[in-house]
């Protein structure tokens, strides 16, 4: 849907007032007075409007692209973090498995420390037994069997010594397997620890190489937004020239109203005086429905569906199906009949006193320009060509140049 094709439409609206235009110089030749010197200016400062469309144009594709590359860059950025806190996290998991792995490498070195405190101890003990049995003769188990009193003292002297010496080698052996497992437990948490460090730099390696290319990013994307600024600033003052120059163009096109205004009027008053009787102008409320159907969008402000900005919409949107036959709503001339940017296939009527109306958006057009039309004749088809969201008839009333509420002439 469109905001309407008045004189001037802020830029994005830039065909349709052209075309409005076409209408007003298109009353010249119908009155048939000659190509007055208001019809140059028009010319001049319709080709300068068109010039600053043409730079309006180029700048607001520019624009897009740089927002586009901005977005982009902060897509990016935003994956860039994302994955700086993965490895972050990775990261403080595998610090924790470190932790956790050097405690027990305490642990388990204090259980190694106190078993071969121990069995030293068992060694030690072994070996002065041996260092006296050698200085003084001592025969140790063998001397204490031979100094039992009786058998009864042997045989218990016997079981004491065989008890004892089991003992002995089964704490000596104990204590030995002990040893070898605390030390085999230690080399595999000294493999796991060895491994863990090795992911740790990995991951620091990884996260150095990634917020380095974070910061290569937002340096990108400053670049990117300050180029969009430069861009939007530059889209901002071809608005402002454009406004300036439709308004120029807007002027001179009531002066060229109010020139044709006077040139009908001595015609109607020469005409009286010969005597010939002339079709009276249709007043307000003497205009037909062009389709039925319900009005999605009424004159006035409105969002735009398309530009997403407030612009003026200057005619009534009718909701139909595509193909619906669209009629004149009053007698009168084609003046324009055909592909009109924002406004698709659009037929411009002019009804004479100041009275024209528009019809957008159609999917084919019946009638062609210079064609006279009747009240009700089918001039186009509906449709959704240019700037639509679905398809639908966008009618207009101009009267004197400017859009008037559509409802006030209808009945």
């Amino acid at each position: 849907m469109m905001g309407g094709p008045r004189l001037r439409l802020r830029s994005t609206h830039a065909r349709c007032a052209i075309a409005t235009l076409a209408i007003m110089v298109a009353l010249v030749p119908s009155a048939g007075f000659a190509k007055s010197h208001i019809d140059d200016k028009i010319e001049q400062q319709k080709a300068h409007v068109h010039d600053v469309h043409a730079k309006l144009h180029v700048k607001r594709a520019q624009l897009g692209e740089a927002k586009a590359r901005v977005g982009s860059i902060q897509s990016q950025l935003a994956d860039t973090n994302r994955n700086i806190g993965a490895v972050n996290g990775r990261l403080g998991e595998i610090q924790g498995r470190i932790a956790s792995t050097q405690r027990k490498l305490q642990w388990n070195r204090f259980q190694l420390a106190a078993a071969q405190a121990t069995l030293r101890r068992h060694q030690d003990a072994l070996s002065r037994r041996i260092v006296e049995a050698y200085e003084h003769g001592d025969l140790g188990y063998v001397d204490v069997l031979l100094r039992a009193r009786s058998f009864g003292d042997f045989v218990e002297r016997w079981n004491d010594v065989r008890y004892l010496v089991k003992a002995n080698e089964a704490t000596i052996r104990a204590r030995q397997a002990d040893k070898a497992k605390v030390v085999a437990i230690e080399s595999g948490l000294l493999s796991t620890q060895s491994e863990l460090r090795g992911e740790e730099d990995q991951a620091r390696q990884q996260r150095l190489a990634l917020d380095g290319l974070a910061a290569q990013r937002r340096q990108l994307l400053v670049a990117a937004d300050a180029e969009r600024a430069v861009v939007q600033n530059q889209v901002a003052q071809l608005d402002e020239m454009s406004d300036a120059e439709e308004a120029a163009l807007e002027q001179l096109i009531r002066e060229k109203q109010a020139e044709e205004a006077a040139k009908r009027e001595a015609a109607r008053r020469a005409a009286r005086l010969a005597g010939i009787e002339l079709p009276a102008e249709a007043p307000p409320g003497q205009l037909m429905w062009p389709v039925s159907g319900p009005i999605t969008s009424p004159f006035g402000w409105r969002m735009h569906p398309v530009y997403h900005r407030m612009i003026l919409h200057k005619g009534i949107d009718i909701a139909v199906a595509t193909g619906t036959p669209v009629a004149a709503a009053a007698a009168g001339r084609v003046i324009v009949a055909s592909y009109q940017g924002d406004c698709g296939n659009m037929v411009a009527i002019d009804h004479h006193g100041g009275l024209s109306t528009f019809y957008c958006h159609m999917s084919h057009l019946f009638v062609g320009v210079g064609q006279d039309v009747q009240r009700g004749q089918a001039i186009g088809a509906a449709g959704a060509t240019g700037d639509a969201t679905g398809p639908h008839v966008h009618f207009q009333v101009m009267q004197n140049g400017n859009p008037v509420d559509p409802m006030s002439y209808l009945r």
